[in-house]
């Protein structure tokens, strides 16, 4: 009987311990160490034979025939750079380059398989092979028409065995090679079990081989854990040269591809997306999306300049201040960190003097849209005092300052972007603070500078 091999593997970073080991010395994580096969004697394992993979050929998606003839609307916007798609090229510094390996992450039906299929589809001068480890090619085939777009120059390879995919690859020479996803291909020289740490970590390696050496561009998908991290050792992101994560509420319809590397271009991009049923449709202007839709006025809603990474957005806050039912007031916030809200709750009871102890505070950002920008900080604080008072706030305002513990308003970076962005949805006043430097020059919108936080009340609450 053939001798197993097996070694610990961290989850967290790769690293591999002959034992088990309670802390990784690696990453510091603890708890993260998986048992797996490292090699095996006997040449006839039971993986290799579960997989009849060599059946699986190529299929032009133009020639599988599909069931429902039901037509859809196309109303996905183009705008030809590379790719077709304006806001991913965006993201990826202007469009994908050539042997690079491209990552995408999000959580189970967030948007993945639908972005990277859209790629060809929208691009048919763009030969691509797309290969799917976890649909048929007739499902794929199913949210194609539903999709729309050119299907001629995009073949389907149902595959899961790295050797297979690569042999296929070499066969076909195509443009773009599209894994969907990293999780489930496996590789027959690794003995452990697909998805593991060694299984994603050759397959990766062995896909930026392919794509260095044939100069062809990878994009993989891949899966994240329970915390939102990509799934699979931290080393799959070093491996490749550009890490697009998706975020976005399920429920909601907006979706968020964030660039957290790019060995290309700048790491702090974004692209809005918007789920309707022709697919991922672009968001050219998102701030549209996240201002205020309601015509009467409505208090506890304030509007705060945000930036991320290099785009601003005007996005709208939502505050609801009320007696507490309970003995313990109740703190709630979604899409924004309830330790901060805690803190300016703190802040406008020590140095303001409105006593907000006894009462409930939720919080809410429209849209679904996570915050972490501190510059929305007083329109945080605005909304809160708005509903506190019961008095609305003017939609035609907007606020960009950080607050410091001290009560003071602090400047916000990039406050000329945050201005142009207000400027441009009409905005009539923006709130800012007195310390920022800002270009003198003439505008459509009034910049009101404040200093404390009992100033800018009085400015905006006077009037009743």
């Amino acid at each position: 009987m053939a001798k197993v091999k097996r070694a610990y593997f961290c989850s967290n970073c790769g690293y591999e311990s002959p034992k088990f080991l309670g802390k990784c010395p690696s990453c510091g994580e603890w708890n993260t160490f998986t048992e797996e096969i490292v090699s095996k004697g006997d040449n006839n394992s039971s993986r290799s034979m579960t997989f009849a993979a060599g059946n699986a050929k190529p299929i032009k998606l133009s020639d599988i025939s599909s069931s429902g003839n039901e037509e859809r609307l196309l109303l996905f916007t183009n705008n030809s750079i590379n790719t077709n798609i304006s806001e991913l090229d965006r993201v990826l510094g202007g469009g994908i380059v050539k042997g690079s390996l491209v990552l995408i992450g999000g959580e189970p039906g967030i948007g993945k398989s639908t972005l990277s299929l859209q790629i060809p589809l929208y691009c048919n001068s763009l030969k691509t092979l797309y290969v799917s480890g976890e649909e048929s090619v007739k499902q794929i085939k199913l949210r194609a028409d539903r999709l729309g777009g050119d299907h001629s120059n995009c073949k389907i390879l149902a595959e899961t065995n790295l050797e297979n995919i690569l042999e296929h690859a070499k066969n076909e020479h195509p443009n773009l090679l599209i894994i969907d996803s990293i999780q489930t291909i496996f590789s027959q020289y690794v003995e452990s079990s697909t998805g593991s740490v060694s299984q994603v970590r050759e397959c990766a390696t062995s896909l930026l081989r392919y794509a260095k050496e044939t100069s062809t561009p990878v994009i993989i998908i891949g899966h994240i854990t329970k915390d939102g991290t990509i799934a699979g050792p931290k080393v799959l992101e070093h491996i490749v040269d550009v890490v697009l994560q998706f975020e976005g509420e399920q429920r909601g319809a907006f979706r968020i591809l964030r660039s957290i590397k790019n060995r290309f271009g700048a790491s702090a991009e974004l692209a809005v997306y918007e789920m309707t049923g022709s697919g991922l449709g672009e968001v050219l202007n998102p701030s549209e999306m996240f201002i205020p839709m309601h015509e009467d006025n409505l208090s506890g809603v304030a509007v705060g300049a945000m930036l991320d990474g290099t785009r601003p957005f005007l996005i709208e806050v939502q505050a609801l201040v009320s007696t507490a039912a309970y003995g313990t007031p109740q703190r709630s916030a979604t899409g924004y960190d309830v330790r901060r809200l805690n803190m300016l709750l703190a802040v406008l009871e020590k140095r303001v003097g409105f006593k907000l102890s006894q009462k409930d505070v939720f919080l809410n950002m429209a849209g679904g849209l996570k915050i972490s920008d501190p510059a929305c900080d007083l329109a945080v604080i605005i909304s809160i005092l708005s509903s506190n008072f019961d008095v609305a706030v003017n939609q035609k305002y907007a606020f960009a300052a950080e607050i410091g513990l001290s009560g003071e308003i602090r400047p916000a970076a990039q406050i000329e972007r945050r201005i142009a962005e207000a400027e441009k949805l009409g905005f009539e006043k923006i709130y800012i603070s007195r310390y920022c430097t800002i270009e003198k020059k003439k505008r459509k919108i009034e910049v009101m500078a404040a200093s404390s936080i009992p100033q800018i009340v009085r400015e905006i609450f006077k009037e009743n």
